[in-house]
């Protein structure tokens, strides 16, 4: 089954190189993200050797690869270092250090290096504003708001997405990128909502490619057909035949 075109762009969020050479073939995803979660998963033993690799592979597609650090003199060598493996890297930078401190003054210095950050870890609006007011006009940078995790809180995320999109809007050379994606249907939203991108695990694209648009039956038979299988393997029963007379 072919995905459909969304005006959304859409990135992979993973740090498997083997999912992403084989996710690049689908021609509607045009970027990438990674996170340090992500790069453990993965078995990832060697940033710096990744990330080169990464870069080496899909030159032309946005790439983001996040900082380590907490200190600011820290994160601003990384963040060069990253920068410097190729001109379609993001740096990506949340927005505040695990000791609670906004790192408005670090985003604020790299963006006025001409280095394009993506401003990572957001779930207020005002976080969202924070980041912009600090950014210098001129250079690429994304705001990733995590709107799967704000959902997972038990929150309605849409009135954050709304006025994240609003906020984002005033600044022409940011672009809003919805993270944390749980389901296709966050595909959906985002699309209609004028999101500029959307970041999507490999498990979910491809339940893009094999399941999108299938009817309310085509679930049905699929979920049972699922349970027969299962059934068949695992040789439960129900009924004792062999006590029967």
């Amino acid at each position: 089954m072919t995905a459909p075109k969304f005006n959304v762009k859409i990135f992979s969020d993973g740090a498997d190189l083997a999912d992403m050479k084989a996710i690049n073939q689908n021609n509607f995803v045009t970027g990438f993200t990674t996170n340090p979660s992500l790069l453990k998963k993965a078995g990832v033993t060697d940033y710096l050797s990744f990330a080169k690799t990464v870069v080496a592979k899909f030159p032309d597609e946005p790439i983001s690869f996040e900082v380590f650090s907490n200190d600011f003199e820290t994160m601003l060598e990384e963040a060069k270092l990253l920068a410097q493996l190729g001109d379609n890297v993001y740096v990506k930078v949340p927005i505040r250090t695990t000791d609670g401190q906004s790192t408005a003054p670090l985003l604020h210095s790299l963006t006025e290096a001409g280095i394009s950050v993506n401003v990572t870890a957001i779930a207020t609006a005002d976080q969202v504003k924070e980041s912009l007011d600090a950014v210098v006009a001129g250079v690429p940078v994304i705001i990733s708001i995590f709107v799967g995790r704000v959902a997972d809180t038990g929150v309605d995320p849409m009135p954050f997405v709304h006025d994240s999109i609003a906020l984002t809007k005033q600044y022409p050379d940011a672009e809003l990128l919805w993270a944390s994606t749980r389901e296709i249907y966050n595909i959906i939203q985002a699309d209609a909502l004028g999101v500029d991108i959307i970041t999507v695990p490999p498990s979910i694209i491809a339940k893009l490619v094999t399941k999108f648009g299938q009817s309310g039956d085509d679930v049905t038979m699929a979920t049972v057909k699922g349970f027969e299988s299962d059934i068949q393997a695992t040789g439960l029963s129900i009924l004792d035949t062999s006590s029967q007379s």
